[in-house]
């Protein structure tokens, strides 16, 4: 069954509002996030907000983020990506807010940077940045909406 359109325009006004497109890929074993540096800015905030929360301080706690809501960040006791989830301490989650903050500040359109081995080298995913143009919209990413 597919989308109707309404749920298609819902969508694609989440990944707006997002600001940035992410995904997971199993075989390449990486999340790969798409957007200006603006919207994976956002990204960083979003870690912020999640640490600035006290409730998410206790061991399993966690949150999803986008559109389906398969991005979740998790509070665990050590620093990790896998298929599941970007987790880690909340110093360890604001440690990667201001490791993306402070690659995306010398990047420029077109770069690729990998930042999972720098979160930890033990990652069994990788997380990697492509950095679009200003006027990117991360909607049109999604190839589940017609």
């Amino acid at each position: 069954m597919t989308p109707s359109d309404a749920t298609n325009r819902a969508t694609r006004q989440e990944w707006r509002d997002l600001g940035f497109h992410y995904d997971l890929d199993n075989d390449t074993k990486r999340w790969q996030f798409n957007g200006s540096k603006a919207g994976l800015l956002g990204f960083a905030s979003m870690l912020r907000d999640y640490c600035g929360n006290p409730t998410n301080a206790t061991l399993s706690e966690h949150d999803h983020f986008g559109p389906y809501m398969y991005l979740k960040v998790m509070t665990w006791t050590d620093c990790g990506i896998d298929e599941n989830s970007i987790h880690g301490t909340l110093d360890d989650l604001n440690r990667l807010a201001r490791l993306i903050e402070n690659t995306i500040s010398t990047a420029r359109t077109g770069d690729t940077i990998k930042l999972g081995y720098k979160y930890t080298p033990n990652s069994k995913f990788d997380l990697v940045l492509d950095i679009e143009d200003d006027d990117f919209d991360p909607a049109m990413m999604d190839s589940g909406i017609a």
